[in-house]
Order: C-alpha cells, then sequence, then structure tokens
C-alpha cells in the first residue's frame, strides 16, 4: 500500500514540475520527443512500406518470373547498364519458344511499354502516356482491375482490333466533359481505339506497372503500327512467366534459360543476353535499403535521446536542489533512502513517457495525414507503439538514476540547514 502511494504521489510530483516550470520541463523533454519521434516514424514508414510491398506481392505473386534485356540487380558486382541494352529484346518468337518448350508454364505474356506522345479525345489532350501493347493472358499475371466496361477479349488481342482499356487518371483528363469513356473513339500512334473498359486506380505495383495513367492494347495492333524490330534500345519488352501449381519456380527459371539460349544460339560457356527476374530477388535489395534507413534513423534518434537523457539529468538535479530541506526532513521521519531513490526515479521516468508520448502522438497524426491526403497507407503499429513507450522509460531510468541515487544519500541533518 505504501509502495503505491509512492507511486502516486512521485507521479502527482512530476506533473506538477511540469506545470510550474513550462519552459524549463518543455526544453527539457524536446530531446526525448525529437529522438522517440525520429525511431517511431522511421519504424512507421519503413514498416508500412514493407506491408505495402507484401501487399503488392501477394497481389502478383511471387511465381511470376519476368524476363527482359535488363536485370533489377547487378549480374556482376557493377551494374553494366551500358551492355544490358544493347542487348536484343523479347520478342513473340522467345514467348512462343517458352511456351511450347518449356514444362510446368500456366500463363505467358509479352508486353511491350513505349511512352505515347498525346492521345487525343475531341479537343481534349494527354501527353507522355504510357501505352502497354500486351499479348494475352496479360491481365492474369498482373492485377488488372476493371472500373467499367470490360477487358480485351482474346479475339481482340489475337486479332489487332483496334481497343484500348484506359486508366482512371487518363479516363478523368479525357473526358472530363463528355462523362464516360466507354464506346467512345480516342486516337494515338495515328489511328483511333474504341475505350472498351477502364481500370480502377491503384498505382504502381511491385513490379513496375502503373496503369492509372496509362492505356493497355494488342500487342497485335503495335506491331502493324511500330516497327518492333528496330526497337529503340531505352524500350526493354517483358515476357512474364507464371509457374503452374506445384511447380518448384527455381527449376522453372533454368529450364526458360535452357530453352531462351538455345532460341538464341547462345554458346555454352557464353553469358546470356537477357535476365529472368523476380520479385524475391528486388525484395532482398529493398530489405538491404529498409536496414540502412533504419541504422540512419537510429544514429540520429541516438543523439536526440541522449539530448534528451541529459536534459532529463538536468531537470532531476535541479529538482533534488530544490527539494534538499524537504528531502531532509522526509529522512528524518524515517523515510528509508531506498523510497527517495524511487520517488526520484519514478519521477524521471514519469517526465520521459510525456516526452515519448508526444512524440509518439505526433507521428500517429501524421500517419493519420498521410493516408488520407497523399493515398498511401502509413500506421502506427502497436508493437512500434509500445517500443516508443518502453524506450521512453528506459531512457528515464538512465538519466535519473545519479540525480536520485544523489538525493537518497543525502544526510538529514545537512539537508534539513541546507539553503
Amino acid at each position: 500500500m505504501r509502495q503505491g502511494h509512492l507511486i502516486v504521489t512521485s507521479i502527482t510530483q512530476a506533473l506538477q514540475e511540469l506545470r510550474v516550470n513550462k519552459l524549463r520541463t518543455f526544453l527539457s523533454l524536446l530531446g526525448i520527443t525529437i529522438g522517440i519521434f525520429c525511431i517511431i516514424a522511421v519504424f512507421t514508414v519503413v514498416d508500412s512500406l514493407k506491408n505495402n510491398i507484401n501487399n503488392s506481392m501477394a497481389s502478383l505473386g511471387n511465381d511470376v518470373l519476368y524476363i527482359n534485356k535488363q536485370p533489377w540487380v547487378p549480374e556482376e558486382a557493377e551494374y553494366k547498364w551500358w551492355e544490358y541494352i544493347k542487348r536484343k529484346p523479347m520478342t513473340e518468337a522467345e514467348l512462343t519458344t517458352i511456351t511450347h518448350n518449356v514444362h510446368g508454364v500456366k500463363y505467358a505474356s509479352l508486353c511491350y511499354a513505349d511512352m505515347l506522345s498525346n492521345v487525343k479525345y475531341n479537343d481534349q489532350e494527354a501527353e507522355s502516356i504510357l501505352g502497354y501493347a500486351v499479348t494475352d493472358n496479360f491481365d492474369k499475371l498482373q492485377t488488372v482491375e476493371i472500373k467499367e466496361g470490360r477487358y480485351l477479349t482474346t479475339s481482340e488481342l489475337a486479332g489487332g482490333s483496334y481497343v484500348c482499356v484506359i486508366g482512371e487518371e487518363l479516363e478523368t483528363t479525357l473526358f472530363i466533359k463528355a462523362g464516360s469513356a466507354l464506346g467512345k473513339f480516342i486516337s494515338f500512334q495515328g489511328k483511333k481505339f474504341e475505350v472498351v473498359g477502364v481500370l480502377k486506380k491503384q498505382g504502381q505495383n511491385m513490379a513496375g506497372f502503373n496503369f492509372d495513367n496509362s492505356l493497355i492494347y494488342p500487342y497485335n495492333t503495335a506491331r502493324s503500327l511500330v516497327n518492333l524490330s528496330a526497337i529503340d534500345w531505352g524500350v526493354d519488352p517483358i515476357i512474364m512467366v507464371k509457374a503452374d501449381d506445384g511447380i518448384n519456380v527455381d527449376e522453372l527459371k533454368d529450364e526458360i534459360e535452357g530453352a531462351l539460349r538455345t532460341e538464341r544460339k547462345i554458346k555454352p560457356g557464353e553469358k546470356k543476353d537477357f535476365a529472368i527476374n523476380q520479385l524475391s530477388t528486388a525484395m532482398e535489395v529493398v530489405n538491404s535499403i529498409f536496414e540502412t534507413v533504419n541504422l540512419v534513423g537510429l544514429v540520429i534518434a541516438g543523439f536526440s535521446l541522449l539530448v534528451g537523457g541529459f536534459g532529463i539529468a538536468n531537470i532531476m538535479f535541479v529538482t533534488v536542489k530544490e527539494r534538499t530541506k524537504i528531502i531532509g526532513l522526509k529522512k528524518a521521519i524515517g523515510a528509508k533512502s531506498g523510497s527517495i531513490l524511487m520517488e526520484f526515479l519514478i519521477e524521471a521516468v514519469t517526465l520521459c513517457l510525456a516526452g515519448g508520448f508526444i512524440g509518439v502522438l505526433v507521428v500517429l497524426l501524421l500517419s493519420f495525414l498521410v493516408t488520407n491526403l497523399a493515398d498511401f497507407p502509413v500506421t502506427l503499429s502497436l508493437k512500434n507503439f509500445i517500443m516508443g513507450i518502453s524506450i521512453s522509460a528506459i531512457v528515464g531510468v538512465l538519466a535519473g538514476y545519479i540525480p536520485a541515487k544523489a538525493a537518497s544519500k543525502l544526510d538529514p541533518v545537512v539537508a534539513i540547514r541546507a539553503t
């Protein structure tokens, strides 16, 4: 019962200290607040990014291989982009080879992405629109969610029809005056295309596809409009392959490499002139970046907490000085040194917890703003909340121990006579 009363009294005194010496307390707590904010903000952002990436990977599947000229990570110690861009681009010949000669392929599709100079509808025009020219099964390999209308049919894709599916942002730009885009004709590549569907807004996915301000149309149509054998070095068509159920992705990867080496007449021992990428490989790179960001955040936060800890220690030394006579009286009437130590230690922890709560609250408010204004889900997890409060309490113990120990060792006679 006495211990509980001591804790309540110490917390009350700490709160009174906050009210009475507002400026001094604010300056002392600022370091703790900034430190906790840095730590929890970094971990919250990194965790949110990881969650978004994991959700993207889950929707795309880690059993999809992306085959093109350039690797997502360096094949050697150095990323030799000047060599990668000289490689021959992927074509329908390689797609046919994979589809017919490789065992364990569930779906395969070829996508040629190119920046369209302008897309028009009547007097409305959109510039720098990304056009995805695709073959069949593309919608089974990427998350293509339809908001209105429908996706491209197999016959339209095979026959090279002049139809397309557009992103929500592109629809807003072109049809701001006309309402729905369905059934209307837009112009690009010198031809008119009928809009048969509008995609839901979803942002860029882990594989780099962003359908919001772009359009999807048949690959065979693009082949009739553009000389795909003379594609610019900067353009990199990509073949996507999804493994069949129960098929080991690494084994499928080896089989695809063998088939493509044969198709491209690459001799044994020669370096391959294509790259087979996988989301898990990119995720390893992303995780290493996250680890670096975490480390930098911890270093910055560590300095802030160090400064904050000295601030708390300083305010506790001042508090001990101001209450020297009271400490002497308490010890004179029987208060034990342990009780005095605990009293000031609890007070220091309470002050640090106040700073920690403020830091966590700022993170929570910023998370809410970013989630609602930037359309990027950021969530303060219970784990990070507990971490912030726990670190605050630890800093309070470390910063308050020496002043509290000094208070507990005061001689009651000397303390009472202190001025």
